[in-house]
């Protein structure tokens, strides 16, 4: 059974979608603070994370600074905080989605069999380990990115779009596209979810003042991976 860790200081929430989660199979567990969801993270193993970003002691924020560089585990963000500004920084951090509340308890159950379906098929998949091109190395089966034979930090959903690109090269993808193979649904997210990530890659990976290009962007159309 896969186990969900929610961490919401709303205990009403909390209860209603540990409520909507178990009847769809999955093990959950409701904490009420960021000390006591870091504590939890960081001692017990589980598929998900729900986080709120306004929790009492340490806020969600926190949570991902502390986690976005040691732990492969989809993160989902459930917040009042509509603002863009609020969605880009959680994103930047290594969140891998983010729901605006209020929203239906079906959405937030859809995107969870998502990501959690998603992050099997691409941790178990078959296909050549070993991914070389140029200075950039993808070890495919431990999930780690090199450059120039040092490793770079990416999220899981960092990795799962630069994997995708890079199995599909010199195609383009639209922002749409991307959600659909990626985050494996359409047109839950907002365009930033991709910008953001797509600008995250590129960070790690790409050096302009050597000419090192990796994902392009087609004005208008989406981005492609060349090579």
């Amino acid at each position: 059974m896969k186990r969900i860790l929610i961490i919401e200081d709303d205990k009403s929430i909390s209860e209603l979608q540990k409520d909507y989660l178990e009847m769809s199979g999955y093990e959950v567990v409701c904490v009420f603070d960021g000390n006591s969801g870091l504590e939890y993270i960081k001692n017990e193993d589980f598929d998900l994370i729900i986080l709120d970003l306004m929790l009492p002691q340490r806020d969600g924020f926190d949570i991902l600074r502390e986690i976005s560089d040691t732990k492969q585990i989809p993160v989902l963000i459930v917040s009042a905080k509509s603002d863009e500004i609020f969605k880009i920084k959680g994103l930047n951090l290594g969140a891998d989605d983010y729901i605006t509340k209020p929203f239906g308890m079906g959405e937030l159950v859809a995107r969870v069999n998502s990501h959690i379906k998603t992050y099997e098929r691409l941790k178990d998949s078959p296909r050549t380990k070993l991914i070389e091109i140029q200075e950039l190395s993808i070890d495919k089966e431990d999930r780690r990115v090199y450059i120039d034979s040092r490793e770079v930090l990416l999220t899981q959903k960092e990795f799962d779009l630069l994997l995708f690109l890079v199995e599909n090269p010199n195609r383009v993808f639209s922002k749409e596209e991307l959600f659909e193979r990626v985050w494996g649904y359409d047109s839950l997210s907002d365009a930033s979810t991709i910008t953001v990530h797509i600008a995250r890659i590129r960070e790690k990976i790409e050096d302009n003042s050597k000419g090192r290009i990796f994902i392009e962007t087609v004005w208008g159309a989406g981005y492609r991976f060349k090579i």
